[in-house]
């Protein structure tokens, strides 16, 4: 009679779990690329519709998965719309260091090829006034005209302009308190990072408790 096969022998504890941490990190970062991300807000710029402290997910593939170390994208489910609140990269960060790199998030607003104006405080969308629920203007007795020196002269008034192809104009639904496309520009397509669309955590730092009734909602 032939000879039973041997028993392999058993990995080492060590082994077995530095191979579960490696595939555990490898299914992480490819979530994390390619499929969601989680962000925190940390300002209030897009008050009231995002708060200080509001944990949410950025649905990373809704406008196309980007080829590793490239801005190519691949595969959209859809074109950024009027209305999305979107993940882009800071524009003004585009000559640091990635891992100096931030991200910033807004609403779009304006859409490749609109004219865009502010008139007192009101968007104009080629020619048209555009108003949604989500804007908000905590100091609309406060108007500063065109005539103010920068930051503060677009606020409030803007000239005309019109957005570039492949580019989107973004704006905070807190209208009187945000950094956004009135100050430094257009954001371009291939710098988007994904659509933000649910909250799935939110801590109020002022009285130290979760806010319970932000978790779980869609963000529109």
């Amino acid at each position: 009679m032939g000879k039973l096969p041997k028993n392999k022998s058993k990995k080492p504890w060590y082994r077995e779990y530095s191979e579960a941490l490696i595939v555990a990190a490898v299914l992480a970062l490819i979530i994390r690329s390619f499929v969601v991300q989680a962000y925190k807000i940390p300002s209030g710029s897009m008050e009231d519709t995002l708060l200080i402290g509001d944990h949410l997910l950025v649905c990373k593939f809704m406008y196309g998965t980007k080829i590793p170390f490239t801005d190519i994208s691949v595969l959209s489910i859809k074109n950024p719309a009027r209305g999305d609140i979107i993940v882009f990269e800071f524009p003004e960060d585009a000559n640091m260091s990635w891992w100096k790199r931030r991200d910033f998030i807004k609403r779009i607003v304006g859409l490749p090829g609109d004219r865009l104006e502010i008139r007192d405080k009101k968007l104009y969308i080629n020619g048209e006034h555009y108003a949604i629920e989500q804007t908000v203007h905590k100091e609309a007795r406060t108007i500063y005209p065109g005539t103010m020196p920068p930051p503060q002269d677009r606020r409030d008034f803007m000239p005309e302009l019109q957005v570039p192809p492949g580019h989107y104009f973004v704006m905070g639904d807190n209208r009187d308190n945000s950094y956004d496309s009135r100050f430094w520009g257009f954001v371009a397509e291939d710098k988007i990072k994904g659509q933000a669309f649910i909250k799935y955590w939110s801590w109020n730092n002022e009285n130290s408790r979760p806010r319970w009734g932000r978790i779980g909602r869609l963000i529109e």
